[in-house]
């Protein structure tokens, strides 16, 4: 069983920054492999970003080169910089921890990040 905690989320201006932040419980963090995902409103669930447990990362096109994961194995956490913010970066941020040994995905709540001026 893995609880995440996002957070970090908030009200910034285009072309600002922010950082979020995900907290995981449990004794195998740095096998999972990690990922943010958003939901804008109307629209589907997407994949933003994504970590390997040996750190390899995977970007969706529309972040490429504005936002970085990354991951602290030793204090269970994963983060998401977000620079260059726009408004269609405007969502729900969801952190995700995929099981490495059973085909199951763990949730966190999620933390609004809303850009605009």
């Amino acid at each position: 069983q893995v609880q995440l905690v996002e957070s970090g989320g908030g009200l910034v201006q285009p072309g600002g920054s922010l950082r979020l932040s995900c907290a995981a419980s449990g004794s195998i963090f740095s096998l999972y492999a990690m990922g943010w995902y958003r939901q804008a409103p109307g629209k589907q669930r997407e994949l933003v970003a994504t970590i390997t447990s040996g750190g390899s990362t995977n970007y969706a096109d529309s972040v490429k080169g504005r936002f970085t994961i990354s991951r602290d194995n030793a204090k269970n956490t994963v983060s998401l910089q977000l620079n260059s913010l726009k408004p269609e970066d405007t969502a729900v941020y969801y952190c995700k921890a995929s099981h490495p040994f059973l085909n199951y995905d763990y949730w966190g709540q999620g933390t609004q990040v809303t850009v605009s001026s």
